[in-house]
């Protein structure tokens, strides 16, 4: 697998999460070796579900009456 970020080699690893409230510690995952990338499922999900970037970028803005 190659990495998203610089396109290094991605290995799959254990990751330990002590804050996690669910009792699961331990997930597994994928790390780059190059830059440290890390994906695991949760992460690839919340990629996906991003909503898309609107049209140039910007929002629109609204200026404001004055007095």
């Amino acid at each position: 697998m190659d990495c998203p970020r610089c396109n290094g080699l991605m290995v799959r690893d254990a990751f330990e999460d002590l804050l996690d409230d669910t009792g699961s510690l331990c997930f597994l995952g994928w790390r780059c070796i190059s830059c440290g990338e890390i994906l695991d499922p949760v992460i690839l999900t919340n990629r996906e579900s991003r909503p898309q970037p609107l049209i140039g970028g910007a929002r629109k803005k609204f200026a404001m009456a004055t007095e």
